[in-house]
Parts: C-alpha cells; sequence; structure tokens
C-alpha cells in the first residue's frame, strides 16, 4: 500500500535515527495491519520514521526505528535477543548513493512495497523520493520485517531487517550494543 504523507517528515538525516524495544505505540501517520499465521503485526509509519507492533497468542513486542528526543540509544548495526520462547534480531544498514543511483533505488524500493499486500510505504511531501517503506511476512514460526528509511537530501538509504523466530535448539543470545534497553513484555510459551 502507497500512502501520501499529508506532513514534513521529522527525521531528517539518517544519523538523527534511533532504535528502541518496548515502547508504547506512538502516534502514526499510516498503519496496515496483518495477520500472518497466528501472529498478528501492525506496520506503522511515524512522522519520525518506524514502529512495528508484533503480537503473538502469549505477549507483544514493539520495535521503534525514529528520531526520538531523548534517546540514548543510537540506530545499532545489529542486536539478538531472547524473548521468552522466541529470538528477536535487528540489523540496520546505511547506503550512501549518488543523486542517479538514489532516485533509481527509491522507486524500486517504491514498486515492490506498493505492489506487496504485506506493504506499507509512506511518501512525504516535498520530494518523490522522500519515503518510509515497511514490508512483512511469515516464513514457518518465523515473521520477518524489512524497513527502508530515505532521506534524498543526502542521497542516505537506511535499510532495516528484523526476524523474530520461535527458539529451537539455538543457545540464548544477548544484545549487541546498550545492554540497558528494556525487554519487549513477552512471555511465549505454550
Amino acid at each position: 500500500m502507497l500512502t501520501t504523507i499529508h506532513t514534513a517528515y521529522t527525521d531528517t538525516r539518517a544519523a538523527d535515527l534511533a532504535w528502541a524495544l518496548g515502547r508504547e505505540p506512538l502516534p502514526s501517520l499510516a498503519t496496515l495491519d496483518l495477520e500472518l499465521s497466528g501472529a498478528r503485526v501492525q506496520l506503522r509509519v511515524l512522522g519520525a520514521s518506524h514502529q512495528v507492533l508484533f503480537e503473538h497468542r502469549d505477549g507483544t513486542c514493539s520495535e521503534t526505528v525514529a528520531c526520538m528526543p531523548g534517546s540514548n540509544t543510537p540506530l545499532p548495526l545489529g542486536v539478538s535477543r531472547r524473548l521468552g520462547n522466541f529470538e528477536y534480531e535487528f540489523a540496520a544498514r546505511v547506503e550512501s548513493l549518488s543523486a542517479g543511483s538514489f532516485a533509481g533505488r527509491a522507486q524500486e524500493l517504491l514498486a515492490l512495497v506498493a505492489e506487496h499486500p504485506h506493504g506499507l510505504a509512506g511518501l512525504f511531501p516535498g520530494d518523490p523520493n522522500a519515503f518510509t517503506a515497511l514490508l512483512a511476512q511469515r516464513q514457518g514460526g518465523q515473521v520477518h520485517w524489512r524497513t527502508w528509511h530515505a532521506y534524498p537530501q543526502e542521497g542516505r538509504l537506511v535499510a532495516t531487517r528484523t526476524r523474530v523466530a520461535e527458539s529451537g535448539s539455538r543457545r540464548e543470545t544477548t544484545p549487541v550494543g546498550d545492554s540497558s534497553i528494556p525487554k519487549c513484555d513477552v512471555t511465549f510459551g505454550s
């Protein structure tokens, strides 16, 4: 789903993005509610980027990547966290592109998300390549989502990838980065 947002976005630099788990739902400018084989996922475009709300039969979790005043958790390259009987993995990267490459990549991503039944993209006024886009899917016992945050004025594209999976035989993992990040309210189990 592609929608035009009728407000200016507030995170105007890739470096302004921060990451957080467990935040309360923030005001959204566009949402997409999905039912993915027993998991409910809400994709949310914020004026300051994105939030994903994940709900399973035994608990909930929220991921926020946005410009959050007062946040002391910058956007990490990677996080791995055990959430009850589930594992949460997050990765982010920032791409710096030339103006021509940026426009082409932006339009390619917007077409991908707009045509996908589990995709949401919010276009911000002032530049056809200023957007926040999210795409979710379920594969087996895993829910995945990817996001893209476009900063045409900088020629930067921030891409994130998240996986929430039922634990198997993998050992417990710990977060990469700030260990004081609050845990999500999740108590998964049978």
